[in-house]
């Protein structure tokens, strides 16, 4: 779930032990026992690991010695797929309920405003699904987190930690695990400042105390009161002399919110963004309410506040459906599904687009009809036909009601621009009508990115599940509602012709 859920037009016409108190120097001796250099001694021991040149002997997450390795058992078949259901379940799926559920409970109805703080809430959620859907996705992965251990199936996902440590303590141990990881971590990237601002005698009695933890969690049999003992001490020995370098939960917390919106607001910005499809002049391949993934990366990441792209791939290729900033006016987003390219002659026969002479083949399917409100008249019937373009194949509607804009053009395509249309081709406001009807193309720098699929379609009905991962370009299927068209798809598609035949000829020069 990166990203903006745009409307795009499409065109349409209209407490621990701190053992501090005697820590400070008392005299000039202990004064510059405090700025000595610390020993090899007082390091933690795998920092010594690391100075020696050696590798810490114990597993990874604490430190731990030999004595305390733990023997992970052999994963079976099963095991191994109960693992995946607990990952699939917990860290995937639930959270993704969670997040689309409260997305879709906070997105009213088309045309409903609610006042009020409740009003606010919704317009930005309906505004920005997809960044809030992310943040939501990201607080609950965190909440799971915080008890993986005690979730159905976790057995099967987290080796024992060691065999005899009782259930109760066992997130203590884990604890106790990450704190001598932290305490490593903080001497490697703070040495210096360590060394100045901590006595000798204070490193000596924390490294004690990461030591005694330490036995305590080899200790065999391992003992409970001991390892808490310990770990108190340790614990409460790195929150008085570390403290200053410690992360804090609410630290932790806000990192870990940023971190989500960054990558939210990074994966916008580059890679996929979230648009919904405001009117129905893509009509039958996009329908009102859809919305939309759009891979920002297809044609080159567009870099921020520029109109330069990185390892740009343009132009697109003919049949392919972008969104793009409408050149009449760059506030809006239109989609469009591109027919010719730079160099091209374009023009309309009988509605059809003809490229540099040679007509876009065609194959009817039937007639189709659909409802839209928003429209005059909102009932419309016409002729559904499959055309096919270079590899793609698509489905275009005909309003036999509608201005059919029989014979258009020529238009010639400028270098730097595409020319597109609307796959509802008599109820689509795209290049055949720019400019007061002179014609007009898409430059590149206004291409958005190349639509994916659907991802949710949402009417003043509900929403409608059967729309969910629809493809926008790939295989055509037969309207919703118009089961009996879709024999007919499937013959256009098996006579569908050879591609030297649906790939137009190069621009007479």
């Amino acid at each position: 779930m990166t990203t903006e859920d745009k409307p795009v037009d499409e065109g349409e016409n209209p407490p621990h032990e701190s053992g501090a108190g005697d820590d400070s120097p008392a005299n000039e001796e202990s004064a510059k026992a405090k700025d000595a250099p610390v020993s090899e001694d007082e390091l933690p021991p795998s920092s010594q690991a690391r100075r020696d040149g050696g590798k810490d002997e114990g597993p990874k997450g604490g430190g731990l010695g030999a004595s305390a390795r733990i023997e992970v058992p052999k994963l079976t078949a099963a095991m191994r797929v109960l693992r995946g259901i607990y990952w699939l379940i917990w860290f995937l799926s639930v959270p993704l309920i969670v997040a689309s559920l409260f997305v879709w409970a906070l997105t009213p109805p088309s045309g409903v405003e609610q006042p009020g703080v409740l009003g606010w809430i919704q317009g930005g959620v309906r505004e920005q699904p997809v960044p809030v859907g992310i943040g939501i996705f990201a607080l609950v992965e965190m909440a799971i987190g915080a008890i993986r251990r005690r979730l159905p199936l976790a057995r099967f996902a987290y080796p024992p930690l060691r065999p005899d440590v009782p259930e109760k303590v066992r997130g203590l141990f884990e604890r106790g695990a990450a704190l001598l990881d932290e305490a490593d971590a903080i001497y490697a990237t703070h040495e210096k400042a360590i060394v100045r601002e901590v006595s000798a005698k204070e490193r000596t009695r924390l490294r004690e105390s990461l030591e005694q933890l330490r036995d305590a969690m080899r200790a065999s049999p391992f003992e409970e009161e001991p390892f808490i003992d310990a770990l108190s001490r340790a614990d409460g020995e790195v929150d008085v002399h570390f403290g200053r370098w410690r992360k804090s939960e609410a630290r932790e917390f806000v990192e870990s919110i940023l971190l989500a919106v960054g990558v939210a607001l990074l994966l916008r910005t580059f890679v996929v963004e979230a648009f919904k499809i405001p009117s129905s002049s893509m009509v039958c391949t996009l329908l009102v309410g859809d919305h939309i993934f759009v891979n920002k990366f297809s044609y080159g990441p567009a870099i921020p506040y520029t109109h330069s792209r990185i390892w740009t791939h343009m132009p697109p290729d003919r049949g392919d459906v972008i969104v793009f900033a409408y050149p009449e006016n760059m506030e809006q987003d239109f989609i469009k599904r591109v027919i010719a390219l730079p160099g091209d002659r374009l023009e309309t026969k009988d509605g059809h687009p003809m490229i540099n002479g040679w007509e876009v083949p065609s194959c009817l399917v039937g007639s189709y009809a659909y409802d839209d409100g928003d429209t005059l008249p909102p009932h419309h019937e016409g002729d559904l036909f499959i055309e096919y373009l270079n590899d793609e194949s698509f489905l275009t509607f005909y309003d036999r009601a509608k201005d059919p804009q029989q014979n258009k053009g020529p238009f010639f395509v400028q270098p730097g621009e595409v020319y597109v249309m609307g796959d509802n081709r008599n109820n689509s406001h795209d290049s055949r009508a720019w400019f007061g009807g002179k014609g007009g193309g898409v430059p590149f720098e206004n291409i958005r990115g190349r639509a994916l699929f659907v991802w949710l379609s949402y009417r003043d009905t509900g929403i409608d599940w059967r729309r969910f991962g629809a493809p926008v370009m790939g295989r055509p299927r037969a309207p919703e509602g118009f089961p009996q068209l879709q024999a007919q798809v499937d013959k256009c598609l098996r006579d569908r012709p050879p591609i030297d035949k649906t790939t137009p000829p190069g621009p007479a020069h």
